[in-house]
């Protein structure tokens, strides 16, 4: 097994890859003949489930974690400075209507 330190450097991608393969692992063991190494693979794959299920716990709380932070940076910059906020937006939305009338012309 893997410590939580390895764990937590795995990207999504890799996160995706082994839970394919542990998809693709108990399809194989379904379709299988019944063997005498059944148990042990079965809590095998358990183990995986669980490890996987753990990192994906933790990817989650990570990425919760950033967006509430973005999302109380925002609202921070937005409180301290209104009148920009309002600037930037009108001029934003000044922006994507020219583009979308030019579009539609």
């Amino acid at each position: 097994m893997k410590n939580s330190s390895a764990t937590s450097a795995q990207t999504p991608k890799e996160l995706l890859n082994d839970l394919y393969s542990l998809v693709a692992d108990a399809e194989k063991m379904m379709g299988d003949a019944v063997s005498e190494h059944t148990g042990e693979a079965v809590s095998a794959m358990r183990a995986r489930f669980n490890i996987a299920q753990e990192r994906l716990g933790e990817m989650y709380t990570g990425a919760r974690e950033k967006v509430v932070a973005g999302a109380k940076y925002t609202d921070e910059s937005i409180r301290e400075n209104p009148y920009q906020s309002i600037a930037i937006a009108a001029g934003v939305g000044l922006l994507v209507g020219v583009l979308l009338g030019r579009r539609s012309s």
